[in-house]
């Protein structure tokens, strides 16, 4: 029988210890020391190209944490494909190739493009050079016409505003092997899905999908019928953790960055924020972050962290400190 927990005499409730959680937790140096041999194959100058606005990294930051998860998910990935030919070997079929599928989460101005490109880089240097491949859920986003009718405009990045539908077809259809599979493309400069713009996803080793709320699970019908989750198609999770406070630090420190440089541009979406002063500017940061970021962070996004096969818990000067591994 499960101990899920025991009732007192007196009617008080034991709650689980913490020798129940279902991870192994690291301090960072722990974690570092299972390098082992991994080879660092990035240099300082493509941490800059691959860092977004405001989140800082660092060669030892790629050794210390991401060396480590590289080395983990070469394992992994070489258990999943021996598993998927055992399979294929029961059943006498041949289906060619299945990518594995990583997913990102967290919350905005967490770093979840930083590390999906790192990771990225990463993977596609191992000695086999497998094909990776990187899309972000922004692209399924609905258009910015279709939530204005809808009335949920600035509900943007909830569950609701995403074309889950479309979401779900691309990636059964990556998963199942299929070549040339278009995905939308979304522009942080308009603000807004690209009409008619599609990137092809051509049967990579391995893609990573990035977005805040992959690991959320669908809502049920009432009608019976079957409903997958996007984390279904996931063979590998991370979920960037850190305190609400440095999210919100983080969050309008870019924001104010990008008043002058993106949000200068004439296409840009946020360019009226560009002229307006400091303190102005600062404050509809803020309002943006409490009406809809941390919303969205409490309602939807942080509840999925326990979905995560791996939980990576930022410091305040965006180094990762804790790393917890979902035990098997």
């Amino acid at each position: 029988m499960e101990p899920v927990r025991k009732i007192r005499d007196e009617g008080e409730v034991e709650t689980p210890g913490p020798n129940l959680s279902p991870y192994r937790h690291f301090t960072r140096e722990e974690w570092a020391q299972l390098r082992a041999d991994t080879p660092l194959t990035l240099t300082i100058g493509d941490l800059k190209r691959l860092q977004s606005i405001n989140d800082p990294i660092s060669l030892e930051e790629v050794i210390a944490i991401y060396l480590p998860l590289s080395r983990l998910l070469a394992l992994y990935v070489a258990a999943t494909q021996g598993l998927f030919k055992a399979t294929q070997r029961f059943l006498g079929a041949d289906d060619g190739k299945v990518p594995y599928i990583i997913g990102v989460a967290g919350s905005v101005a967490v770093g979840k493009s930083t590390t999906a490109r790192v990771l990225q880089a990463l993977l596609s240097r191992w000695p086999n050079t497998p094909k990776v491949d990187l899309i972000t859920t922004d692209g399924f986003l609905q258009s910015n016409a279709q939530l204005e009718r809808d009335d949920i405009l600035d509900r943007k990045g909830f569950p609701e505003s995403y074309d889950s539908a479309r979401l779900l077809r691309f990636l059964s259809d990556v998963k199942a092997g299929r070549s040339h599979v278009e995905a939308p493309v979304y522009s942080h400069l308009t603000y807004d899905v690209v009409h008619d713009e599609t990137i092809s996803v051509d049967r990579p080793d391995i893609l990573i999908v990035e977005g805040v709320n992959v690991l959320l699970p669908s809502r049920l019908p009432r009608d019976g019928k079957e409903t997958p989750f996007v984390s279904d198609f996931f063979d590998f999770s991370i979920y960037l953790d850190a305190d609400e406070d440095e999210l919100e630090k983080w969050y309008v420190a870019r924001f104010m960055r990008l008043r002058s440089t993106a949000f200068r541009d004439p296409r840009s979406y946020f360019k009226k924020f560009s002229e307006v002063g400091d303190a102005a500017a600062e404050e509809v940061a803020r309002s943006i972050w409490k009406r809809t970021n941390l919303r969205n962070l409490h309602e939807n996004i942080l509840p999925t962290r326990a979905r995560a096969s791996l939980i990576l818990t930022k410091g305040s000067s965006h180094r990762i400190e804790e790393v917890a591994l979902r035990k098997l």
